[in-house]
């Protein structure tokens, strides 16, 4: 269990470690101590690093807490064979004191102007050494000739017991306030054991042993003192009971009863069977052990336990950050997904709809424009039948096709010009639907500008206009008609005027001749007109259609060029966007593969940390004496 990890540097504040030779309590706790800087607990690294220094200290600092009247100033008189310590119902120890090795007896106040009744063991040092014999008065009350308030005292006196390194530390009582027990908690944290004093005249109040659990967490190594079995005919019950209580409890600790009474009666006598009977030589065995094996058995108990809460501590910060997620730069890689989803199947519907649109736009465009130039036309072909219904198409021709050309032309004109109104309309309504990123794209970059600047002259269409056959009406013509017609009016006339004896050809004969000549004349004249006008207004309305089906057909092929432009804008623009959309859905897919990436790898990182605190948890729960099996306190679980 003590073999190095891979995790934890060699060294770091606490100076180089020469992980062969350290004892294994040493290495887990510079491990912990490594953990807790590479995890930014500079807090939880700098506590351990003073327990290290007082665990590697030759000296076993031994904390005496109890309740008021526990006996614990007679405990440590009775250990050290001399009244150092106040004792009495109407003494209260109000300041710590601490008792060690010294050749000379000796004795000294620190004190502290600044500050108050504080449980701590060190402090400022501002020493004022007094007799011997005053040290129980001032630290029993305030101390009237000393300037500024009494942090502890310091007694160096030479016992065999405390040259061996044990220093003994009597303390206020405890009272149960919460700053009180805090100080007391603080206390304990810088003992290497403690000793609790508790009277055989009742068993451990809850107070206590709430104060004993909380006391195990920061120093293991707890000795509870039964204390004035002298006075209680059946302490043992109440030995028992405490025992009890304290497996309950989960504190482990071992109980010693003792009376000081006994011991003190035995030292002034020299019995060894009264010494014997008063505990203390169990006491001072136990607390004799533990300074020989200080290293062998207090270190390791102690650094089990404060190692253990420290990974702890690390372990619970590191499932915080596991269980917070990763905050990345990145969008919502799925929302991103969606909304590309949603967006091209908008783009599908608008191409789809836009294309439906311009289908119907530019069929209306066709059948209006045809529509227009029919009218037109029709409106020109009756005016050509007005003319032709009076005016002779030999005499007025020239004017006539002049005139034709002109309302043609204008009529092509105004249909085309309105064809290119209308395109263009439909063309401004279809490229805004797939506007163009190019805001600055210049004027002539519309895509209908260089198809409607080619359109086809009006006047290629109206062309030339046929001369139709117009036959003159000579005087040979007027003669022989004249002679035609004449013949049967002379005939006939001759015929009834001779059954009145009158010659054949008489006046009368002759001017019915004449007469019927001449209506021959003007009905043939008549018939001719009639003919070249109906010549001339055939030829013009053959022309008119000719024009109406050159200006259709250039209209129809306009209207397809213009569709055929717009479908393509469309297609292309709806390609381009569903390639930024296809794109846009790449990125995001990268960036989540990415984003991925990065929480697995953070994970396993994570992961592997959390794996080597509860391998660091494990060599710390070994030291402290229990079994490797034992569950992890909440937060090093490697499960999510």
């Amino acid at each position: 269990m003590d073999r190095p990890s891979p995790y934890f540097a060699r060294k770091g504040a606490h100076g180089t470690l020469d992980r062969v030779n350290a004892p294994p309590w040493l290495t887990v706790l510079d491990d912990t101590i490594t953990a807790c800087n590479a995890h930014r607990r500079p807090d939880l690294a700098h506590r351990l690093q003073r327990r290290r220094g007082r665990l590697l200290a030759p000296q076993l600092r031994v904390l005496v807490l109890g309740m008021l009247n526990q006996g614990k100033s007679q405990l440590i008189n009775a250990l050290v064979n001399a009244p150092i310590c106040a004792v009495g119902d109407d003494l209260t120890t109000t300041a710590p004191t601490v008792v060690q090795h010294a050749e000379s007896p000796s004795a000294s106040l620190v004190t502290d102007p600044g500050a108050g009744d504080r449980r701590v063991l060190s402090g400022p040092a501002e020493r004022v050494a007094v007799p011997i014999d005053e040290v129980s008065r001032q630290v029993s009350r305030r101390a009237g000739g000393q300037d500024g308030h009494v942090v502890r005292a310091e007694i160096g006196i030479p016992r065999k017991l405390l040259a061996t390194g044990l220093v003994l530390i009597d303390t206020p009582p405890v009272r149960e306030d919460p700053a009180e027990i805090s100080r007391t908690l603080a206390a304990a944290e810088q003992a290497d054991a403690v000793v609790f004093t508790s009277a055989a005249t009742a068993e451990l109040s809850a107070a206590e042993l709430a104060l004993l659990g909380r006391i195990s967490t920061v120093c293991p190594n707890i000795v509870v003192a039964l204390t004035k079995i002298d006075l209680v005919p059946r302490w043992r019950r109440v030995a028992e009971r405490n025992m009890a209580l304290l497996t309950d409890a989960r504190v482990p600790a071992r109980q010693i009863p003792i009376s000081a009474a006994l011991r003190m009666v035995a030292a002034q006598h020299g019995d060894t069977a009264i010494n014997a009977e008063s505990g203390f030589p169990d006491l001072i065995a136990s607390l004799q052990r533990q300074v020989t094996a200080k290293s062998a058995e207090v270190a390791p108990r102690t650094v089990g336990v404060a190692c253990g809460q420290a990974v702890t501590l690390l372990a619970a910060d590191l499932r915080t950050v596991i269980a917070t997620p990763l905050v990345t730069r990145t969008p919502d890689v799925e929302a991103q997904l969606a909304d590309a989803q949603r967006a091209m199947d908008e783009l599908r519907r608008r191409t789809s709809r836009c294309q439906t649109v311009l289908a119907d736009q530019m069929a209306d465009v066709v059948s209006d424009v045809e529509h227009d130039l029919r009218d037109r036309t029709r409106r020109i072909l009756r005016e050509v039948d007005k003319v032709f219904d009076d005016a002779d198409p030999r005499a007025m021709w020239d004017s006539f096709e002049d005139w034709l050309r002109e309302s043609l032309t204008e009529a092509a004109e105004v249909n085309l010009g309105w064809l290119v109104e209308r395109c263009q309309w439909v063309a401004d309504r279809v490229i805004a639907s797939f506007p163009s990123d190019q805001e600055d794209a210049p004027a002539d970059a519309h895509p209908m500008n260089a198809l409607l600047a080619g359109t086809a002259d009006p006047v290629d269409a109206v062309g030339e206009l046929d001369v139709p056959r117009l036959d003159p009406f000579g005087a040979g013509q007027k003669v022989f008609t004249g002679l035609r017609g004449s013949y049967g009016g002379v005939l006939m006339f001759g015929l009834m005027t001779s059954l009145a004896g009158l010659p054949l050809i008489n006046p009368i004969s002759l001017g019915a001749g004449a007469a019927f000549g001449g209506k021959t004349i003007k009905d043939e004249s008549d018939a001719r007109l009639k003919r070249r006008q109906a010549a001339a207004k055939a030829t013009a309305q053959r022309h008119i259609d000719d024009v109406f089906l050159a200006c259709g057909k250039e209209s129809k092929d306009l209207s397809r060029q213009v569709q055929r432009v717009l479908r393509d804008h469309i297609t292309e623009r709806a390609e381009d966007l569903a390639g930024r959309i296809t794109e846009s859905s790449r990125v995001a897919r990268q960036t989540a593969v990415a984003a991925a990436a990065e929480r697995e790898q953070r994970r396993q990182t994570l992961t592997a940390q959390l794996r080597e605190l509860v391998e660091l948890h494990h060599r710390a729960v070994v030291l402290a004496g229990q079994r490797v099996a034992t569950p992890e306190p909440a937060g090093l679980e490697l499960s999510a």
